[in-house]
């Protein structure tokens, strides 16, 4: 429930008008009513002397509050781990060490995310080095164009799962899901 609802109902328990209200806060009745329908966000002390003028604990805003917070910072968290994955496909290992960088200590499971990212890169890296040398020994390009597609494949398939909060794929370290 939003905080403007949750502040009406509250209200109107109470047998409150949003002018008494407004009165016993110091808040105009404009933004009580602009807060309860959701046009505002209320600013902290706001949110106290209504827990106070509503006799609630303050603490019952802030959990909704930080809620919508944490959930908005896991999205958020989410795209910052599907690019990181779909940093993998291009095995350049700079950029993807700059995005761990920058964002390791804002978002959950970075690093577990990174290290697969970085061993799909190496892989990668791996294969064309493989490949390019049975194209020079047999003059057969299959395993080269084969290994990087398949590379490339994971990596986009990783990129989607960290998208929706699945499990990513990494034939080498244990997949670890999203909470």
């Amino acid at each position: 429930m939003e905080t403007g609802k949750l502040i009406k109902e509250l209200r109107i328990k109470k047998g409150m008008t949003q002018e008494e209200l407004a009165d016993r806060t110091e808040v105009s009745a404009r933004t009580i009513q602009r807060i309860e329908n959701g046009e505002v966000d209320p600013r902290a002390y706001t949110l106290q002397m209504i827990a106070k003028a509503l006799e609630v604990d303050f603490s019952l805003f802030v959990e909704k509050e930080s809620e919508k917070n944490r959930e908005s910072q896991m999205v958020d968290g989410n795209r910052w781990l599907a690019i990181l994955h779909l940093s993998g496909i291009i095995p350049l290992i700079f950029p993807t060490l700059l995005m761990w960088k920058n964002k390791k200590n804002k978002t959950r499971e970075m690093s577990n995310h990174f290290r697969a990212a970085l061993i799909m890169q190496l892989c990668i890296w791996g294969i064309c080095l493989i490949g390019l040398w049975i194209y020079w020994k047999v003059n057969q390009p299959i395993p080269l164009i084969g290994g990087i597609l398949i590379g490339a494949l994971v990596s986009v398939m990783n990129t989607i799962f960290a998208l929706i909060g699945k499990p990513y794929i990494n034939p080498f370290i244990k997949s670890i899901e999203i909470n």
